[in-house]
């Protein structure tokens, strides 16, 4: 089989990573990283013995499939750049910062024949495969996505950069078309929404009550779904979940089971690579195909107009970042 040659355009913080896994997976090597820092771009070009780039014109001559790190705003244009010269490309999340820009980069990956994954790597985290068995039409999730504050992501707002990858979760599961979402928001410390909650209601019967800060004193990732006979908590940091399942005892009341599960810790983003440089070598479809990108950024939308539509009702001395509870601060 032919060895694919990759390439990482945008090796920052996370890209650095795209290239330290295509360096070393098996049925592709890392031919060169691109960066508009010539600095950063050699810093990790030098790190694993290939070429850096500051033009991806340069770099795509040499690969067949392309790792899209760079900042979101930046993720339609590069993206367009790369499916134009007919390579594969896995583009981080969010897939764009617009629906529009999303469909056009789904559209010309079609129409040049080539694959388009989307970075949501929380659907290969270890914990979220293996408890996907035990989830079966909820009837209420619940999320927590906090972090404390860092300049990187800020060029959107906090629901493009972390309740994205909630929002994609709550979708994989199939609860429906979307019939109502309510949402509010405030920036803090950027000129973005840095805190946001959204509640969507599915037309399953599906609700989804979503908080995604990055103005938080403690980290957290958590899913909770709630189901007719069972719960299912799911932690992303520890990689340790709970299912507490309604059992019939020999009384005349049911009682509850509780087990416990711990996954490994294989690196989500590498798994995630992985499928990706198999479905380029195998032709097949991708596990985060671009409509699954575009699906979630759509619902993202529809949580940023809920916003703006709450702000609006509302006084800038209502909405406070106090109104989402002292502990998401």
């Amino acid at each position: 089989m032919k060895l694919l040659r990759a390439g990482v355009i945008g090796v920052g913080h996370l890209g650095q990573h795209h290239a330290r896994h295509y360096a070393t997976l098996p049925g592709v090597t890392l031919a060169g990283v691109c960066d508009v820092s010539p600095e950063r771009a050699k810093l990790i070009a030098d790190r694993h013995g290939v070429q850096a780039w500051t033009d991806p014109a340069d770099l795509l001559r040499q690969v067949d499939l392309v790792s899209v790190a760079a900042p979101t705003s930046a993720h339609a244009a590069a993206a367009r750049q790369c499916l134009e010269a007919g390579k594969h490309v896995l583009i981080e999340k969010p897939i764009a910062v617009t629906p529009a820009e999303a469909r056009e980069l789904i559209d010309l990956a079609a129409r040049r024949g080539c694959l388009l994954q989307v970075g949501h790597s929380e659907r290969f985290n270890p914990i979220m495969q293996r408890m996907r068995p035990h989830i079966e039409r909820p009837a209420f999730i619940e999320g927590h996505r906090l972090s404390a504050f860092g300049e990187r992501g800020t060029d959107v707002d906090v629901v493009l950069d972390l309740m994205i990858h909630d929002l994609d979760l709550v979708l994989s599961f199939q609860p429906g078309p979307v019939e109502e979402v309510r949402a509010a928001g405030v920036p803090v410390l950027s000129p973005n929404i840095d805190i946001a909650n959204a509640r969507i209601a599915f037309a399953g019967g599906c609700v989804a009550n979503l908080t995604a800060s990055r103005v938080s004193m403690n980290k957290m990732r958590r899913l909770r779904f709630f189901q007719r006979d069972r719960y299912v908590s799911i932690d992303f940091q520890t990689r340790q979940a709970m299912v507490s399942r309604r059992v019939q005892g020999n009384g005349p009341r049911p009682t509850i089971d509780v087990e416990s599960f711990q996954a490994g810790d294989d690196e989500p983003l590498r798994l995630e690579l992985e499928a990706f440089v198999h479905a380029v070598a195998t032709g097949s479809r991708p596990v985060v195909p671009g409509e699954d990108g575009e699906a979630a950024l759509n619902l993202a939308a529809r949580v940023l107009e809920a916003i703006g539509e709450f702000t609006q009702r509302h006084s800038a001395g209502d909405v406070s970042a106090a109104a989402f509870g002292q502990e998401n601060l």
